[in-house]
């Protein structure tokens, strides 16, 4: 059931999108040189590998200076990518990732490997969960670069207080998900992302 929703959910959001999706990427592309797409290496389910996909918002190798956003300003960010990100709508993209099965509409936000590394035993039940765009995690730490910004050592708080914290977030998500909570979680997120 979940799966044939997800199908059918990211069919009809990804037509109704497409003006959207040709207008931002005209943007994406006329604001900076690189790609309008961006595909990061996420860990997914039963820990296989796939690319996630997203508007670019950053400047060509912005990665090689590290993976974690730090702070709305971050210098590696482009113009356009500032708004993109502030409204959640560089994720857009993700809706491919749901069509062909990488990831769900709800489920935990698919961690970079090297931070999956550091996952307990425990925590890494959440990869035998199709990992999504949106969770409770993500709308309790919707502004998680302001965050890191005011952090000393962002990785380091990163590390070892919000992915903690997100991944028990999940654990609670796994124990409880429905089809009904899904929806709540999607209620939740689209309000969240027009309060911006």
């Amino acid at each position: 059931m979940k799966r044939l929703f997800d199908i059918l959910c990211s069919l009809i959001l990804i037509l109704l999108s497409s003006p959207l999706l040709l207008i931002m990427s005209i943007l994406v592309g006329a604001d900076s040189r690189g790609g309008v797409f961006y595909g990061q290496t996420r860990v997914g389910l039963n820990g296989i590998l796939f690319k996630m996909w997203k508007f670019r918002t950053m400047h060509p190798n912005a990665e090689t200076k590290g993976q974690l956003t730090v702070g709305a300003r971050d210098p590696r960010i482009t113009r356009v990518g500032y708004y993109l990100r502030k409204f959640k709508v560089d994720e857009l993209p993700q809706l491919w990732n749901v069509f062909i099965g990488d990831m769900s509409l709800v489920g935990p936000r698919p961690e970079v490997p090297k931070y999956v590394e550091y996952y307990t035993a425990e925590q890494r039940q959440v990869l035998s969960i199709r990992p999504g765009i949106t969770d409770e995690a993500s709308l309790k730490y919707f502004e998680e670069n302001k965050l890191l910004a005011e952090s000393s050592h962002p990785e380091q708080t990163y590390i070892e207080e919000i992915m903690p914290a997100k991944l028990r977030l999940n654990l609670e998500y796994a124990r409880k998900s429905s089809l009904a909570v899904d929806l709540v979680i999607l209620f939740k997120t689209v309000v969240r992302m027009i309060r911006g």
